[in-house]
């Protein structure tokens, strides 16, 4: 059974940091990668930034430097480290986990959702006050 369970939300005030986790069970390394995704009250859902079976990281624009995407397979847990957080950077932040050829494409952060084979986690909710 695939699980993705998401922890480190919360609030902060601008300018500081929080580090999301993301345990996962149930997937294979080798044919699965992973992301992490947001979505604000009235938005769509968009891509922050994912890491591909080679380990290179992909961000979204708006990061800018920010945010750092991590994993530890030996603990089987994505990270998400976010510095320097701004209001417009209040979000329900989600885990995701697709084919790695997915993940790897130029545009699966700009797609903003997963694949038939994806999943996703439950979220955790980040509030940035300014």
């Amino acid at each position: 059974q695939v699980q993705l369970v998401e922890s480190g939300g919360g609030s902060v005030q601008a300018g500081g940091s929080l580090r999301l986790s993301c345990a996962v069970q149930g997937l294979l390394h080798s044919t699965y990668c992973m992301a992490w995704f947001r979505q604000a009250p009235g938005k769509d859902r968009e891509g922050v930034a994912s890491i591909d079976s080679s380990g290179t990281a992909r961000y979204a624009g708006f990061v800018k430097g920010r945010f750092t995407i991590s994993q530890d397979n030996a603990k089987n847990t994505l990270y998400l480290q976010m510095n320097g957080l701004k209001a417009e950077d209040t979000a329900m932040y989600y885990c995701a986990a697709d084919w790695c050829t997915m993940v790897a494409t130029a545009g699966f952060l700009l797609g903003g959702r997963l694949g038939s084979s994806g999943y996703w986690g439950q979220g955790t909710q980040v509030t940035v006050s300014s």
